[in-house]
């Protein structure tokens, strides 16, 4: 697999494949959100687009990164998040960095939005898809965010090495900037346990898939057969 590892501000035209990574924390909360019975995210261009998505949706769900803000009703963050009852709804998610990469590359044929909780069944999907080319777009830091590239490279390296080891990988984002802030409180809208729940690897089964519906671009969760399972896509 032909794989490159670009910024957001490096996107100089719509891949064919793309992964977009964002690991602490849009892309982890999206996998939560699933996992807590959200059917939909829909992944907003600003604040203003996702509170106008809200207000014409009422029972839509908004959530933006840092402190919680008048007519949003939740904040990017897993560890806050797992106790949300999520059940059938809708998502509306505004980030800094992992909305806007995946909005990037809007026009890819496959877009999978991923992190180290969905990694596995990322890399199973692309064996899957028989992706050859393939542009990972680090969001973090203008594309220098290490605990993205190191996810991405590790995904990568997956997707054609089923025994890659993901230590040093997870070491990496576990030492980066991003987590150091988390950690220490320098970002907001935070709980205690949002980094050590963005490094737990594969914890959830399913991929997540980006399609443009009516002009939105909107992540669903796709679940991906192990090779056991028998199945195709």
């Amino acid at each position: 697999m032909d794989a490159r590892f670009l910024g957001i501000a490096e996107l100089v035209e719509p891949p064919s494949v793309a992964v977009v990574v964002d690991v602490m924390r849009a892309f982890t909360v999206a996998a939560w959100a699933f996992a807590q019975g959200a059917e939909k995210i829909v992944l907003a261009e600003s604040l203003d687009e996702a509170l106008a998505l809200k207000a014409c949706h009422p029972d839509w769900v908004a959530l933006k990164d840092g402190p919680s803000a008048p007519g949003f009703d939740a904040v990017n963050s897993p560890g806050l998040l797992r106790s949300v009852d999520l059940g059938g709804r809708t998502v509306v998610q505004k980030t800094t960095a992992g909305t806007v990469g995946a909005l990037a590359v809007k026009e890819a044929s496959l877009v999978l939005c991923a992190g180290f909780v969905v990694a596995e069944a990322t890399a199973r999907l692309l064996r899957m898809r028989e992706c050859d080319r393939v542009t990972f777009v680090v969001t973090g830091e203008d594309g220098r965010a290490d605990e993205d590239l190191a996810c991405a490279q590790y995904i990568a390296r997956r997707a054609t090495e089923a025994g890659t080891d993901a230590a040093e990988y997870l070491r990496r984002a576990g030492e980066s900037r991003a987590a150091t802030e988390l950690a220490e409180g320098v970002r907001q809208g935070v709980h205690p346990d949002d980094v050590a729940l963005c490094l737990e690897l594969d914890r959830f089964p399913f991929a997540l898939v980006a399609t443009l519906e009516d002009s939105l671009m909107v992540l669903r969760p796709y679940a991906v057969p192990s090779p056991t399972d028998g199945a195709s896509i």
